[in-house]
């Protein structure tokens, strides 16, 4: 599935405090924590809690939310579908930076081992 501009321009402006509380609860209802949530989030952008917390607070859009972050150099290993689009398909960055964020946090809600999400091979 191709996504269009409007696709991408609506997830820019999504602010990433609208979506967090969706990532807690769909983690933790699958027995997962909001702190390996955190892991998750830290590993992808840098960011610690204390930044998270912040970006929250900032209504920060997820545009605004990827300027600041420092992607992982590993984060090209996140493949697959999510959302009905094949993650290294996507052609607009932004939108494959927000569609890495959430195959990771559906792989921690799969029950996936950290190691595996992180892309440590462990």
């Amino acid at each position: 599935m191709k996504t269009t501009q409007e696709h991408n321009e609506r997830m820019a402006k999504m602010t990433f405090a609208s979506v967090y509380p969706h990532y807690v609860n769909k983690v933790v209802s699958k027995g997962r924590t909001k702190e390996e949530l955190h892991q998750v989030i830290k590993w992808l952008t840098g960011f610690d809690d204390a930044k998270i917390f912040e970006l929250i607070e900032q209504n920060v859009t997820f545009e605004e939310f990827f300027e600041k972050a420092q992607l992982n150099p590993n984060a090209h290993l996140i493949k697959g579908v999510i959302c009905g689009y094949r993650i290294e398909e996507i052609e607009n960055e932004l939108t494959r930076k927000i569609r890495y964020l959430d195959k990771l946090v559906d792989e921690l809600a799969k029950g996936k081992k950290m190691g595996k999400i992180l892309r440590t091979g462990e």
